[in-house]
């Protein structure tokens, strides 16, 4: 191989916890890449894989159609579906669940900035750390990253996406007549910091999927940096 344990960014291999920096750069350099292309090549790996994942769940039904982050009612609200549709209010469920995934794909068209800016600040001794870590080491590093300033971003979109196809007027009609039947737990669910917590779900699982492909599938190495960090 040539130059692959340089930096499992993306391909299933760990660096040892006993090997340190220094070594790691010594071993990889003997490949022929520099640590200046070993450290561009991660950040292009990166980039690729979050305007990828990003794009994707932008778009209309981007989360709607996608099962694995697909937007469903909360949990204490799911015993609460069925008794909903009975009553005759099966439109109105239908409408929050397209709405919180509405407001996701919304709220995703804002990501990529935050990542690229997280991507930017990188260290050498955050590859390092990445190269330690396991197959989604890199999305656990932009989750550390930039969990909390991706929430901020979201929050309020979410909640403007909601209030314009009045996803919290469904919301609050569908419960507030669940909450009168007798004898039922009490659904009182903030959807905006639902939908904000799933939204931020979906955004990482996306990226951890756009990782894989980068680690392991030459097609997804797109541009010349890349299949040279990455080559066999």
């Amino acid at each position: 191989m040539k130059v692959f344990y340089l930096f499992v960014l993306l391909i299933s291999f760990t660096v040892s916890e006993s090997q340190d920096l220094k070594g790691l750069m010594n071993s990889v350099t003997k490949s022929g890449l520099s640590t200046d292309e070993i450290g561009k090549g991660l950040k292009e790996a990166l980039n690729v894989g979050v305007q990828k994942g990003t794009a994707q769940l932008a778009a209309t039904d981007g989360f709607f159609k996608n099962a694995a982050v697909k937007i469903l009612l909360p949990p204490e609200a799911v015993k609460a579906e069925k008794t909903l549709r009975d009553m005759g209010l099966g439109a109105q469920v239908d409408q929050a669940i397209l709405s919180m995934n509405r407001a996701a794909e919304d709220a995703a068209k804002t990501a990529a900035p935050i990542f690229v800016d997280a991507i930017k600040q990188m260290t050498i001794q955050d590859a390092a750390g990445i190269l330690k870590g396991g197959d989604s080491a890199a999305t656990t590093y932009l989750r550390q990253k930039t969990n909390a300033s991706l929430s901020t971003a979201f929050n309020p979109i979410i909640k403007q996406s909601l209030d314009k196809v009045d996803a919290t007027q469904y919301w609050n009609t569908a419960f507030s007549t669940y909450n009168k039947v007798p004898f039922v737990k009490k659904v009182n669910t903030d959807l905006t910091v639902y939908v904000t917590d799933k939204a931020l779900a979906g955004i990482f699982y996306q990226v951890a999927q756009e990782e894989q492909k980068i680690r392991k599938n030459p097609a997804a190495q797109t541009t010349d940096l890349l299949k040279k960090v990455f080559a066999k």
